[in-house]
């Protein structure tokens, strides 16, 4: 059909209806156009909520893999669907309670999930929850390995990520001792004095240690902002790592328990957190770049920078004031202290965002193990 001026009929998208109107000419080319751009967002809209349903459906039954026996975790998670559900179109309250009871088939789980991008994705994504507070166990592994046979990722692929995320994991502190009881503020869970030492007196100046925790509070920012499943996969053992060192330099025996309790005990969790940050990312419209789109992501990720920037931030400085102190502060003022610097920090995070900009273009995710260990 030509583009002459000429009565034609428009059709309007909802509800469909039909209007009369004399187009001056080149008109109907325009108005087919927005007709027809209007109708393909409007698929793609519904193809990216169904695929971002099923990679945080993913997400949440790899939480649950091993039963998140940690009630503080379930806890966490639970709160954090309900926080979502105000800036989601999924009923994310919804879908956490279809998971933990139901426990769908993961077949038809990840059905919508039809590019070999998105399923590598929805696998990387399941790999570090499971790995966010440490190294998977066997139940984990399992539900990995029908995950991959499910998304028909090759073995190869699968194994490389696995191995990847083990990798930045173990890479966060020495290797741990035998598994203490959990909460920080526990006389049976804190670290022992390292002979030799005087504590409250760190190995580390004051200005070295604020270095410390704002060069790692810029880095995780800096990793929230790239889009790799991978770079977020290194921003709870940086968390660790950052504990681990404070509580190093006040004179302290560290192992990954330590580091895990206090984080815990701040009212931090480990696989809320990570849970948190690729759902943001996706509801973000992350799919969007995945697909080969610009995605809609770029505010949201700012934000979620920012989140990032400030939880490391208030984790350093609550760890410095309780190593420090010789570790009497108990669970309730360890929860009010973050919760304080936690809004310090969020005040913060505008100042660094050049900085954290500059971090995430340096940043190579090849190398995340090595920056960690160097954390």
């Amino acid at each position: 059909m030509g583009c002459k001026g000429s009565e034609v009929r428009i059709l309007s998208l909802r509800p469909i209806k039909t209007d009369t109107y004399v187009a001056p000419a080149g008109a109907f080319c325009v108005f087919r156009g927005v007709r027809q751009t209007f109708r393909t967002l409007d698929i793609v809209s519904d193809m990216e909520n169904q695929q971002t349903k099923s990679i945080l459906t993913v997400a949440l039954m790899a939480a649950f893999a091993d039963g998140l026996k940690d009630e503080r975790e379930r806890e966490s998670v639970r709160k954090l669907a309900e926080a979502f559900a105000t800036e989601a179109s999924i009923d994310l309250p919804a879908l956490y309670r279809e998971v933990l009871l139901a426990q769908p088939d993961l077949a038809e789980v990840v059905k919508p999930l039809d590019t070999p991008g998105l399923r590598q994705y929805a696998y990387e994504m399941a790999v570090g929850v499971v790995n966010s507070d440490g190294s998977q166990n066997a139940a984990e592994a399992a539900f990995l390995a029908r995950l991959a046979a499910a998304l028909q990722l090759p073995t190869t692929a699968a194994d490389s990520v696995a191995q990847q995320a083990s990798a930045i994991a173990d890479a966060a502190v020495e290797p741990s001792r035998p598994a203490s009881p959990t909460g920080a503020a526990s006389a049976a869970s804190a670290p022992t004095a390292v002979a030799g030492t005087v504590l409250g007196k760190p190995d580390l100046s004051d200005t070295e240690l604020d270095k410390t925790i704002l060069n790692a509070s810029i880095t995780n920012a800096a990793l929230e902002l790239l889009p790799e499943s991978i770079a977020s996969m290194a921003i709870i053992p940086l968390q660790l790592r950052l504990v681990y060192r404070i509580g190093k330099a006040y004179g302290y025996e560290m192992d990954t328990s330590h580091a895990k309790d206090f984080i815990a005990t701040l009212g931090v969790g480990l696989t809320s957190q990570y849970v948190e940050q690729m759902g943001r990312k996706l509801l973000g419209g992350l799919l969007g770049g995945l697909g080969g789109g610009l995605g809609r992501s770029l505010g949201r990720q700012a934000a979620s920078s920012g989140l990032t920037f400030a939880t490391t931030y208030a984790i350093g400085r609550v760890a410095q004031r309780y190593y420090a102190g010789g570790r009497t502060l108990d669970a309730a003022m360890l929860k009010q202290t973050f919760a304080s610097l936690l809004a310090e920090a969020r005040g913060m995070a505008p100042k660094y965002q050049a900085q954290i900009e500059r971090a995430a273009q340096t940043i190579d995710t090849r190398k995340l193990v090595e920056m960690v260990k160097e954390g």
